[in-house]
């Protein structure tokens, strides 16, 4: 069940909307255009060792003036990581995104679910 929340806007003074369950909240909303307020879920952060490698989460942006941004994805940002490794650490990095890459999958399903949801309202 989706929750209704006021934020306050720049541009639309307060405004009332649908929050949906995966959301983290907005607790550090600051008052914004109306087209730039955004949904996010948990942050998941796939790593190698002590680098971060990818942040994903899911995201929406209800007010977007894209369509398709106002429908719920997955948010993946690639962080600017480089390294030289030797053939172990190659092999470790290889073993680690294979991991990933199943954590990835796991995450599109979730997204799929929840797709199916927002279709049948």
């Amino acid at each position: 069940m989706k929750r209704t929340i006021s934020l306050p806007t720049i541009d639309h003074e307060t405004i009332r909307l649908a929050e949906p369950e995966w959301c983290t909240g907005h607790t550090d909303h600051t008052p914004c255009h109306r087209v730039d307020l955004a949904h996010t879920g948990t942050e998941h952060r796939l790593a190698f060792g002590d680098a971060d490698l990818l942040v994903a989460m899911l995201a929406q942006d209800p007010y977007a003036t894209d369509p398709e941004r106002r429908r719920t994805g997955l948010y993946v940002e690639q962080t600017g990581w480089a390294a030289s490794l030797d053939p172990d650490g190659v092999r470790r990095l290889a073993a680690t995104l294979t991991v990933h890459a199943m954590h990835l999958r796991q995450l599109a399903d979730q997204l799929a679910s929840l797709g199916d949801e927002e279709a049948g309202q």
